[in-house]
């Protein structure tokens, strides 16, 4: 909060921002939602994109940090430093899927697991660009045809380990949504859930004759069809795997 804001509390800002060079608005608990209407973006298309890394050890860390700050206290004020991934580190396969809803009553999901890659300007006007296996630069991404938002009912955005390693406790995992306008919205996976396998991340729903985007950051044990019967989608789920890459 900037000094100004102790002296006028009504200008407060509304959500936990990174700041205006970074032009970020972070989705906590405590601020959970954003109105993409009240920022002019809920039309053109909504980029969502989802990025991780390795962690490094948590054991490791704790050896390492807890000796520098015996030699020098100052090192408590600079931020852990992350190993990248390594084939000599857990190896894991974090995929970005979407359950969506339409106005007209039908449902499904987009997702790289099957092959579901969803279409940007026909029904669901949900779209996945690729797979990516290995945790890349660029991530995974979706895009959502907003042009058509009033035929959307809601989605579910939802991250899950596709192997049967459950590891979100040792990745840095991050979804960022690019409206069309507006600054961009992130959403950190950073509550320690070492043996969930996937988790409900965020929503996008119309609240109010406006649409929102809420912070979820739910964790459970199974897969999409725990996540299903969660968020009362009522679909059927059979078992799918990945050719080998």
């Amino acid at each position: 909060m900037a000094f100004w804001d102790n002296l006028f509390p009504n200008r407060a800002a509304r959500f936990d921002t990174g700041g205006t060079a970074s032009n970020t608005v972070e989705l906590t608990r405590r601020r959970p939602t954003v109105s993409l209407t009240q920022q002019g973006a809920a039309n053109g298309n909504l980029r969502v994109n989802l990025s991780w890394r390795m962690r490094s050890s948590d054991l490791e860390g704790r050896s390492r940090t807890s000796g520098r700050l015996l030699r020098n206290p100052s090192q408590f004020f600079k931020p852990e430093v992350v190993q990248a991934h390594t084939q000599g580190m857990v190896n894991v396969d974090l995929d970005l899927g979407c359950l969506y809803e339409l106005a007209d009553g039908s449902k499904g999901v987009v997702q790289p697991l099957g092959g579901f890659f969803g279409d940007l300007n026909d029904a669901p006007y949900v779209k996945l660009s690729g797979d990516d296996r290995f945790g890349g630069s660029s991530g995974e991404t979706i895009f959502i045809n907003l042009d058509h938002k009033d035929e959307i009912k809601r989605l579910l955005f939802f991250v899950y380990i596709y192997d049967q390693t459950p590891a979100f406790d040792r990745t840095h995992a991050k979804i960022t949504l690019y409206p069309s306008n507006g600054p961009r919205i992130e959403i950190e996976l950073d509550e320690r859930a070492p043996q969930a396998r996937s988790c409900a991340v965020f929503s996008v729903e119309h609240v109010k004759g406006e649409l929102t985007v809420r912070r979820e950051v739910r964790f459970v044990y199974g897969f999409q069809a725990e996540l299903d019967r969660l968020y009362g989608w009522g679909l059927q789920w059979g078992r799918g795997y990945k050719s080998k890459a």
